[in-house]
């Protein structure tokens, strides 16, 4: 296997060894590998010619899962930029942290959901801006009608104004004009700011080096062996690529590899993923519990031909063994699942995927060390529960700029502290227990409670507020706030959560309310939200 140094060389390998071979489908249109080449070099070129962005300096990419997304993302590692992967529904507040905080230069958004970035762009260093529509990548006449539906009919794209922005196809097409001088980087180089949390409510960008996340797509290839196919997987991809699960995955792992992904812009209209499965020949899946369970129930799902499915993929947050066995059962597919973290590239551990074992998250990846520990850091054998923690070349450089943070989860020996609490098992399979963060796994996306909890108070007639996650049978966990209103308080529960859909996004919000007369707390103050989930009764 060929040992890059750079993501951008694995790129120039797979685009001329797989030149005519479909990279990734999306709305009906099909990109190759030769195609992708192309529209990135012209990107590269843009950014080069036409932007002041330097190698090192950071462009983030706000994007849904469409075909626009690997033409940004491998025309800016092409030239040496960082890139800091964004949620599209983030709200201005939300944006405004994680532009300021990675010091971006250059926005790509989607102009569907680009009056966030509006809102907030004067407060920010972002230099350029580049706007693009859902069917840019699409030919005449099929661009026209996707955009005027969307823009005319369906009224789902603002106008909005930035002091200085420029439309992606017109991008495109400025840098078809010059050529790019590609920039070599080094395994150490930094190449992603894949931004994550904790505790503290504070988005941390982790700080992802070409050579983790390279090692991390070695290390599942590895795994994989044979079972996935050079040139032959044809994978639906519904979960966001701005997420690293999805991003490793379907942009790193299948791409190596030279397969195709079908990409789903928007997985939470189930509709889309059917039509996807029935018009196009899959032979794998990348998802989550949450949407095995959704499609599962879905009646036009369950009259689908799997017979071209051979695999399906799990990770992001635990798979369930009565989902695990509903899908097995309708599709013929044993589910394979994983673990990870942002910090980890983020595949830790898998199945095997000959062999999937139920209730368990499987052995560590080639090259990958497991450890559990107990409070006072001693290892603990195989068998017991303690905080699970990995070293190996997956594992992140750091968190930007917060070097307390970093010495907090990563020693100096290079293992990092996962917050998780796990068995190791005599044949090394891995089972997690618990979390010892109160961070929240809303659909194998982070809640942070001390965020929500901010936004909560913030209302005038809320005193205190506190969060939790409860057991929600189809995203895993719910969020549940607990609240201390004023005396004079009318407010309820309706308009509180349309208060905190102002701030927060959708998944974030939220699910469920309680008001209290006061909350329980620890002697110094701090209130006690192991004792709320305790008592909560929401299991």
């Amino acid at each position: 296997m060929q040992n890059y140094q750079a993501i951008s060389e694995m790129f120039n390998d797979v685009c001329a060894k797989h030149r005519d071979s479909p990279a990734f489908t999306c709305l009906g249109k099909t990109m190759t590998y030769g195609e992708l080449d192309s529209l990135s070099a012209n990107f590269a070129s843009y950014l080069q010619h036409h932007t002041t962005l330097a190698p090192g300096d950071r462009l983030v990419v706000q994007l849904p899962n469409l075909l626009q997304y690997p033409v940004v993302l491998f025309g800016a590692l092409r030239v040496g930029v960082v890139i800091v992967n964004t949620n599209p529904l983030y709200t201005g507040r939300e944006l405004e942290h994680q532009l300021n905080d990675s010091g971006a230069k250059v926005l790509v958004v989607l102009a569907n959901l680009a009056k966030a970035a509006e809102s907030v762009i004067d407060k920010t260093q972002i230099q350029h801006v580049i706007t693009t529509e859902v069917g840019d990548m699409h030919g005449f006449p099929k661009r026209l009608i996707i955009n005027g539906v969307l823009r005319y009919i369906k009224k789902q794209v603002p106008d909005v104004h930035f002091p200085s922005s420029v439309s992606l196809r017109k991008a495109l097409s400025l840098g078809s004009r010059d050529n790019f001088s590609e920039v070599k980087r080094k395994a150490d180089d930094l190449a992603f700011l894949q931004y994550t949390g904790g505790t503290t409510g504070v988005a941390k960008g982790a700080m992802l080096s070409q050579g983790n996340l390279l090692a991390n797509k070695r290390q599942a290839v590895e795994l994989w062996g044979d079972s996935l196919k050079e040139g032959k997987e044809n994978f639906l991809a519904p979960l966001p690529l701005y997420h690293i699960y999805g991003f490793t995955m379907h942009c790193m792992v299948l791409f190596s590899l030279g397969c195709q992904s079908v990409l789903v812009p928007n997985p939470r209209e189930l509709a889309t993923v059917v039509k996807a499965f029935r018009e196009n020949t899959l032979t794998g899946m990348v998802g989550l519990n949450t949407l095995f369970v959704a499609l599962a129930r879905d009646e036009d799902f369950q009259g689908l031909d799997f017979s071209s499915l051979e695999k399906t993929i799990s990770g992001g947050m635990a798979l369930t063994e009565d989902t695990a066995n509903t899908w097995e059962k309708l599709t013929g597919n044993r589910i394979v699942e994983g673990y990870g973290l942002t910090e980890t590239s983020p595949i830790v551990t898998s199945n095997k995927p000959k062999d999937p074992r139920k209730n368990t998250i499987g052995i560590a990846l080639p090259d990958t060390e497991l450890k559990v520990i107990n409070a006072d850091g001693e290892a603990l054998p195989n068998g017991e529960a303690g905080e699970l923690c990995v070293r190996g070349p997956q594992v992140m450089m750091g968190y930007w700029q917060r070097p307390e943070a970093t010495d907090n989860v990563l020693n100096a020996d290079g293992w990092l502290r996962t917050g998780d609490i796990a068995i190791i098992n005599d044949d090394g399979y891995v089972r997690i227990v618990d979390r010892q963060k109160d961070m929240i796994i809303v659909s194998g996306f982070n809640v942070y409670p001390n965020e929500v909890e901010n936004v909560l108070v913030s209302h005038p007639e809320i005193v205190e507020a506190a969060v939790i996650g409860v057991p929600d049978k189809d995203s895993g966990e719910s969020v549940k706030a607990f609240v201390v209103k004023t005396d004079d308080s009318n407010i309820d529960f309706d308009s509180l959560k349309k208060f905190c859909r102002e701030s927060l996004t959708a998944y974030k919000v939220p699910k469920l309310y309680e008001f209290r007369d006061d909350l329980p707390k620890s002697n110094v103050g701090k209130v006690l939200r192991r004792e709320l989930r305790d008592n909560s009764g929401d299991s």
